[in-house]
């Protein structure tokens, strides 16, 4: 757990959460909204430590005994909701952690904060129970519900809640924050941060998965041999790529920015803009024999590639048009 500091990115929300401090106006409920990995559990969490600061301030000390039990997950007054059903929050977890629980005082700081994660899961009967805390709460009450489909929640949840939306990072606030602070090199930053579309989490969570690090590998060992195939020798691409059905959405994005990188280097010849810069020679190749109407063409299949799995197409066939389109211009 870490202080407001420590988040980067999301000014708007810590402006909204320490302003509401400094002012003393408090919500009972509030909802953060967003992907997953963008940071919705640190902002609350970060919340959740400065209010029960013993200095009083708009940001945790970090120093005092209830900042140092946050850190530790194990300050009284900072509750978290949990759930034994993987895919569902059910009404006795709603009624157990929070409903017979709100009402007892908060045992050593002024307020007792409720953090429920993953709060999409809640079905309609848990909805409803925790509707009837949120209508009726202890002055000393503050639920934060975090979810990444506030849409799933009823009207009346909704209306009761203070919404904060989470808005997606800049790139180069991420890359910066790769770089200096995790120590992860230039070209490594780059494909993470435009893959990761403005989610920190989601970056940080790539450059250290070696998944992904394996679906980059295969995509870069196919992009570099494709032009230069045989079209009965696709059989074997279609077959590998195939390995790869549960991220296929990922390849295809690997993809896009590939080709993206081409089309940005034929226009510019500019090597510091493109995202697989340890990649530039072979860039370089492809944008000699691409052309601008050719790029366009690929692009154009990858998204109607997205929309054909989408709809259920065989996953083969789909591959098998992607590839030629992609050989054939």
């Amino acid at each position: 757990m870490a202080g407001f500091r420590e988040i980067i990115g999301h000014e708007h929300i810590i402006e909204h959460f320490q302003n509401a401090i400094k002012m003393d106006k408090i919500s009972h409920a509030y909802i953060i909204n967003g992907p997953d990995l963008s940071g919705k559990k640190m902002l609350a969490e970060a919340f959740a430590m400065a209010l029960q600061c013993e200095e009083g301030g708009v940001e945790p000390c970090g120093q005092c005994k209830s900042c140092r039990q946050a850190v530790d997950h194990n300050q009284p007054d900072i509750l978290y909701v949990t759930h034994e059903k993987p895919n569902t929050i059910g009404v006795d977890d709603i009624r157990t952690q929070v409903n017979q629980d709100i009402v007892i005082k908060p045992y050593s700081s002024r307020k007792k904060v409720y953090i429920i994660d993953e709060a999409e899961k809640m079905n309609v009967q848990a909805q409803n129970a925790l509707l009837k805390t949120i209508e009726e709460p202890p002055a000393y009450a503050v639920i934060l519900l975090l979810t990444n489909n506030a849409d799933s929640f009823l009207q009346t949840i909704l209306s009761r809640c203070i919404i904060l939306n989470i808005k997606a990072v800049k790139d180069d606030v991420i890359k910066d924050n790769m770089m200096k602070r995790f120590h992860y090199p230039d070209y490594q930053a780059d494909i993470c941060t435009a893959f990761a579309q403005g989610n920190v989490g989601k970056a940080l969570s790539l450059a250290s998965s070696e998944s992904f690090g394996e679906l980059k590998g295969s995509m870069l060992q196919l992009v570099k041999k494709l032009h230069d195939m045989d079209v009965y020798e696709l059989g074997s691409s279609i077959k590998e790529i195939s390995n790869y059905k549960l991220e296929i959405n990922d390849y295809f994005d690997l993809l896009m920015i590939w080709f993206r990188d081409v089309l940005y280097m034929k226009a510019t010849s500019d090597v510091n803009g493109l995202i697989f810069k340890d990649e530039a020679y072979e860039i370089k190749r492809q944008a000699s024999y691409h052309s601008y109407p050719g790029i366009e063409k690929i692009l154009e299949a990858l998204e109607s590639a997205k929309s054909r799995l989408k709809a259920n197409v065989n996953f083969e066939l789909t591959i098998e048009l992607l590839l030629l389109a992609i050989k054939e211009n």
